[in-house]
């Protein structure tokens, strides 16, 4: 049976660990080439080896994802040496250990969330989309939150009104580049378990809060970063050609539109 991302290139942001790292090798599974990027220099490199030792189709690439020209820089390079840009993933951002409490929030805080979750995917979004246009098309997925239509659960008001510029940026960018054949839709998780820092938010909740947490969520818990990254792919290949525009919430029914 053919995998269905055979012959694909996928770039994936903030991709060294976590629900990044697992929506890497969910792509790679799938047959892309895939594209580790993240700022972290040894991790991202470790990360494309994990993928495949030979290094044929898997790559690591440290970039700022709020630099334009490191952004435009890696993209061509890319694009040189694979040929295409068939699936873009922006997952870099976060909370990045930023204060939740309104009266906690200073300016670099603000700065920072919205640099890495919002400008970083726009910056991503502007280069790879051009090049996608000289091709046949191609895939981007954003990943949001549950925050980006609703309210956060572990993060502070950066953070959500981060998420809902991104699912702003995924509405206008498909209205404007589908008939270029490319599709643009974002992933909405709840709180998935992803990596130390989210588990340690989790663990600072009171069994109540936890309790109310998952009270809230009709199946019960929280979600995995495997059950994200299938939407991811689901999305990347050719299975959801007629979907673009959208964010699908991965949240068990905590959120019933």
């Amino acid at each position: 049976m053919p995998k269905r991302l055979e012959n694909k290139t996928a770039v994936v942001t903030g991709g060294a660990q976590g629900l990044g790292f697992a929506i890497a090798t969910a792509l790679y599974n799938e047959g892309a080439r895939v594209a580790v990027v993240d700022i972290a220099e040894e991790a991202v490199h470790k990360a494309a080896l994990r993928l495949d030792g030979s290094g044929e189709h898997s790559m690591g690439a440290v970039v700022d994802v709020t630099q334009k020209k490191q952004v435009s820089a890696f993209l061509k390079k890319l694009q040189s040496e694979w040929g295409t840009i068939d699936i873009l993933v922006n997952n870099a951002g976060g909370a990045l250990h930023t204060p939740h409490r309104l009266e906690e929030i200073e300016e670099k805080h603000w700065d920072l969330v919205m640099n890495v979750n919002l400008k970083g995917a726009f910056f991503f979004c502007q280069e790879a989309i051009l090049q996608m246009a000289g091709q046949a098309g191609g895939s981007i997925v954003n990943i949001s939150a549950l925050a980006g239509h609703w309210y956060a659960s572990l993060a502070g008001v950066q953070y959500t009104a981060a998420k809902a510029g991104l699912e702003g940026l995924t509405r206008q960018l498909a209205h404007d580049w589908g008939n270029k054949n490319i599709r643009v839709n974002a992933v909405a998780p709840t709180v998935t378990m992803t990596g130390e820092r989210v588990q340690g938010l989790w663990d600072q909740k009171s069994d109540d809060e936890k309790r109310k947490v998952l009270s809230a969520i009709p199946l019960g818990r929280l979600s995995t970063p495997e059950e994200i990254s299938a939407v991811v792919v689901f999305l990347a290949s050719d299975e959801s050609s007629y979907i673009t525009g959208t964010t699908v919430d991965v949240c068990g029914g905590r959120y019933l539109r």
